[in-house]
């Protein structure tokens, strides 16, 4: 059996879809905000920002949002689910996050 994954990219604002839909982050308050955004919605974005962005004080560059590392979960590694994923017909990256249904159908056939 083959299985084709396809990835959508939608603009987080209007739900469009869009292959020219990029991520963008921004800070307000000390919170970190990741959306995904069309280039004509991002545009919308900066054009509401910049009179506040020109009359702000710069405070230098951020590294993003802190991330909280997760303790190891138990189970199968992913790269153990992938070698499986392979042999089984499913098309998988070697490397980030493997699809959910890609671990489900690993857990069901265990």
């Amino acid at each position: 059996m083959a299985q084709k994954i396809v990835t959508v990219y939608t603009d987080d604002l209007t739900g469009a879809e869009s292959d020219e839909v990029g991520t963008h982050t921004f800070s307000l308050n000390g919170v970190y905000y990741e959306i995904d955004l069309t280039p004509e919605n991002y545009d919308k974005l900066d054009a509401a920002l910049r009179p506040f962005i020109e009359n702000g004080r710069k405070q230098g560059r951020t590294k993003g949002a802190p991330r909280v590392r997760r303790s190891a979960a138990e189970g199968p590694s992913a790269e153990e689910v992938r070698a499986w994923a392979r042999e089984n017909g499913f098309a998988v990256n070697g490397r980030g996050r493997v699809p959910r249904e890609v671990r489900e159908a690993f857990e069901a056939a265990h």
